[in-house]
């Protein structure tokens, strides 16, 4: 049974048409079941949302604030709308809080606050024409028996759009560092420190030590981390060190860490010891309380390479120490022999 042959440019075009409608379908089913119809086209929305004065935006990144219990203050947000046309945003606050890959954000409008999301009173929504800015005041209030230290809160302009049964919502906004007053405490927890031994094989290179661990805020206020990891090597007889550092944490929050320290040889017993001194990340620390942590784990490590070369060091000098001592039996035997063969002939000589 012959097949018919196809033309490559045929081909090429059915099978770019086939990817096309699995990827279709593929995006289809990522977004949920939604009815196979045409979408109106929406305008295209884009905006921004930043801390500003009455006037208009300020310049600022973010709000921060000191309060003291029961404090009332008036902020302001300015909503940027670049579109064509006007929009009316809804505006939220909500709690914050730090991602997986370390970003700022705040909770979906799903769950409810239960910190410095509840201290911030907004309106509901606002009104911006077709590339136009407006400034809209929001007050921040602290319960009278808030608890020192920060309560991060976000607030941003929401735009919801549906397309057929799945809505959207399109948040842009900024944090609002709350801190309430009293002590600040900065402090940073290490937990399930380990460290791995990765060696070199060249007998002649050192490896280095990789440990990772779990920092934790311990403290009331967002901090930074840096340090240093000690390795002490040959039970203490050689040390190394690197940098350790950590990045943003908010007050309770944890996040994984690691350092590597190079030049590490690995004879047998390793210390390995991480040193972490928080630093404050908003708010004068000067009369903050700093709570540097050290945490060390021990793990072992053979020195394989160089033992291998000791070995084979070891078997040369026994296969050199072999050869001296048979050559010397070689030529022990031949002046045997020859003082054999001398009194031989000299008794025949007689």
């Amino acid at each position: 049974m012959s097949v018919p042959k196809v033309p490559w440019r045929r081909m090429v075009a059915r099978t770019s048409a086939v990817l096309a409608t699995l990827a279709v379908l593929a995006a289809t089913g990522l977004a949920g079941a939604v009815p196979a119809q045409a979408e109106p086209t929406a305008p295209t929305v884009t905006w921004a949302v930043q801390p500003a004065n009455p006037l208009g935006p300020d310049g600022r990144r973010w709000v921060e604030r000191t309060l003291d219990p029961g404090e009332v203050v008036t902020e302001h947000l300015a909503v940027r709308n670049f579109s064509d046309a006007p929009v009316v945003f809804s505006l939220q606050a909500a709690d914050g809080y730090l991602t997986d890959k370390g970003r700022f954000n705040m909770l979906p409008s799903h769950q409810s606050s239960v910190d410095g999301g509840t201290w911030i009173t907004v309106r509901d929504t606002v009104s911006v024409g077709a590339k136009s800015t407006r400034v809209v005041p929001f007050t921040i209030e602290a319960p009278a028996d808030a608890s020192p230290g920060d309560h991060p809160a976000g607030i941003a302009a929401t735009v919801t759009s549906t397309g057929g049964t799945v809505a959207v919502e399109s948040r842009v906004g900024f944090r609002v560092m709350l801190r309430a007053s009293g002590t600040a405490v900065a402090a940073i927890r290490v937990d399930d420190l380990t460290a791995t031994h990765h060696r070199s094989w060249n007998p002649f290179s050192p490896g280095s030590l990789r440990i990772r661990y779990t920092a934790v805020n311990d403290g009331n206020v967002a901090v930074t981390g840096a340090g240093r990891a000690t390795v002490g090597d040959l039970f203490g007889l050689l040390d190394t060190e690197g940098p350790a550092e950590v990045e943003e944490l908010l007050p309770g929050g944890d996040r994984p860490a690691e350092a590597y320290v190079r030049g590490v040889w690995g004879w047998g017993r390793l210390t390995a010891t991480v040193t972490l001194t928080p630093d404050i990340l908003v708010g004068d620390p000067t009369d903050a309380e700093i709570r540097p942590t050290t945490a060390t784990v021990t793990v072992w490590s053979m020195p394989w390479p160089q033992v291998a070369l000791l070995l084979v060091i070891v078997a040369l000098v026994l296969a050199w120490r072999a050869v001296v001592r048979g050559r010397r039996r070689r030529l022990a035997r031949l002046l045997a022999r020859a003082r054999d063969e001398g009194r031989q002939e000299a008794r025949t000589s007689a």
